[in-house]
C-alpha cells in the first residue's frame, strides 16, 4: 500500500497517511480536524547516469547501440583480409 502525503490548510502541518489505492482521500486533518488535500511528494529514486537500461535489463535478441541497428555477428568462418 502507498504512503499519501497531506497538508491542512488550517493548522498548516503535513502528515502521511498509509492508505490502499482504492481508499478515497483524507478531506479532515487528524491534528486539528480542518481541511487537508492530498498534496505531490517527490519520490523517493533517482534515475542517474546514461544506458543504464541498456547494460542492467537488456533482453536477448533486441537491438543495442545508440543508433537501433543490431550487431551484426562476425562470421567463424570467414577469412581476415
Amino acid at each position: 500500500m502507498p504512503i499519501y502525503e497531506y497538508k491542512c490548510s488550517k493548522c498548516g502541518k503535513t502528515f502521511e497517511c498509509l492508505q490502499s489505492v482504492a481508499a478515497a482521500p483524507l478531506r479532515k486533518c487528524i491534528h486539528c480536524r480542518g481541511r487537508a488535500e492530498r498534496i505531490i511528494s517527490q519520490s523517493s529514486f533517482q534515475f542517474k547516469g546514461s544506458g543504464w537500461y541498456i547494460t542492467d535489463y537488456k533482453k536477448a535478441g533486441a537491438k543495442s547501440g545508440a543508433s537501433g541497428k543490431p550487431v551484426e555477428k562476425a562470421d567463424k568462418n570467414a577469412k581476415a583480409s
